[in-house]
């Protein structure tokens, strides 16, 4: 089988670019280099990407941790409150553990996600819009503490977004945001 492209003739590699390339080709590259220094600068000073520590804790730490959390915590219609500013989240197949959760609108929360089993993506956003949306990854033996806000009161979805095997649609659950007391 022969290929239809012909190969250049002569030794095309020590022929001289042409000025126009050049200068393309320097445009490229400058280009690229604004925007790797801004994308850097952005995630460092911007207020774009989720930051916060991360740990590694074995599932049964995890689940003893969460177990501590759900005893403290008030049980309510809408979910649990928690007792203090931490916020646990397991990922399981196929559940959320820790979820449903009651929080208060403008008050900083410290979401502590954490897989049991497999990665899963946590996917938060309020019910009746997907504009805004947040999408992070947990991963088996890792909690990672994400600092959050919720500006506004209403019902937050939360989805898993990486497959994680059969039953994955099965797998969302919900944040409550009610009115902080004043």
């Amino acid at each position: 089988m022969t290929s239809p492209l012909k190969p250049p003739e002569g030794n095309w590699w020590d022929q001289p670019v042409d000025r126009r390339e050049t200068i393309w080709l320097g445009l490229g590259v400058g280009w690229a280099l604004v925007l790797f220094g801004w994308m850097s600068a952005f995630t460092r000073v911007g207020d774009q990407n989720p930051i916060g520590e991360t740990y590694r804790v074995s599932a049964e730490e995890f689940r003893a941790k969460m177990g501590e959390y759900q005893d403290a915590g008030e049980e309510t219609d809408e979910g649990l409150v928690p007792p203090g500013d931490d916020v646990l989240i397991g990922a399981g197949q196929f559940y959320w553990d820790g979820l449903p959760v009651v929080l208060e609108a403008d008050r900083q929360y410290d979401i502590h996600l954490f897989a049991y089993d497999v990665q899963h993506g946590f996917s938060i956003r309020p019910e009746e819009t997907l504009s805004k949306q947040i999408n992070l990854q947990t991963i088996p033996g890792y909690e990672w503490v994400v600092p959050m806000t919720f500006d506004e009161p209403g019902t937050y979805r939360v989805l898993c977004n990486e497959f994680c095997g059969d039953g994955h649609e099965a797998m969302h659950g919900r944040l409550v945001v009610r009115e902080g007391e004043q």
